[in-house]
């Protein structure tokens, strides 16, 4: 393996500058959406929709302390703010959410994106070397012209053994934000609808006692 870096020439250290961060976003990203699984509380949410639509605002933020469901946390803004602006709270408490979900994508789509066009960089400068050879002594030397080949051939691999499997888990990571969205959207659409029910029912008990 060692001897193969060697050979794929310098383009081979910033190859392996990003595979090393591509690995670690990857890493962190999978801890990361793995607690967010564990953390997902259904019935939470559908406790603190069903005591809102009681209208026990206390008794929401009980059961919610120390929460780290998403949803419940962007419910809680809107709670909070109800009285001002609570579609608003909630958009920019859910805007929070997705870019804390986002962390480091911005980064592993470069890595996907520079990775192959290192490796190009790479095949590029080989072929150079290997003309050079040949135009210096023709094929008197043939393992130089080889090694300039085989730097060819290594960058290329290393470039697309990178992107590729970077690929597959960027898209994954999307499709988790995606449906993270989804799923906010759905909910706070059900509290919006909840809490105008609670205010027209509130009216409507105040109306009567008038």
């Amino acid at each position: 393996m060692l001897e193969m870096f060697k050979s794929g020439g310098p383009v081979m250290y910033p190859l392996l500058l990003c595979s090393i961060m591509a690995m670690a976003i990857i890493i962190d990203r999978c801890y990361f959406w793995i607690l967010t699984g564990m953390r997902r509380n259904r019935d939470l949410v559908n406790d603190v929709l069903d005591l809102c639509r009681k209208g026990d605002w206390d008794a929401v933020r009980a059961r919610s302390t120390g929460s780290n469901n998403y949803v419940v946390r962007v419910l809680i803004s809107g709670i909070l703010h109800r009285e001002y602006s609570l579609t608003k709270a909630m958009e920019s408490a859910a805007a929070e959410e997705i870019k804390r979900m986002s962390r480091y994508m911005g980064v592993l789509d470069t890595i996907i994106t520079v990775a192959p066009l290192l490796g190009i960089l790479g095949t590029v400068t080989g072929i150079i070397k290997s003309f050079e050879v040949l135009g210096a002594g023709g094929l008197d030397n043939p393992q130089s012209v080889t090694g300039g080949i085989a730097e060819a051939l290594i960058t290329t691999a290393a470039g697309l053994s990178i992107a590729i499997p970077s690929v597959f888990f960027y898209n994954y990571f999307n499709s988790c934000i995606q449906r993270a969205g989804q799923i906010i959207e759905k909910y706070a659409t059900s509290f919006e609808i909840v809490y105008e029910k609670v205010v027209t029912a509130s009216d409507g008990n105040k109306g009567n006692k008038e």
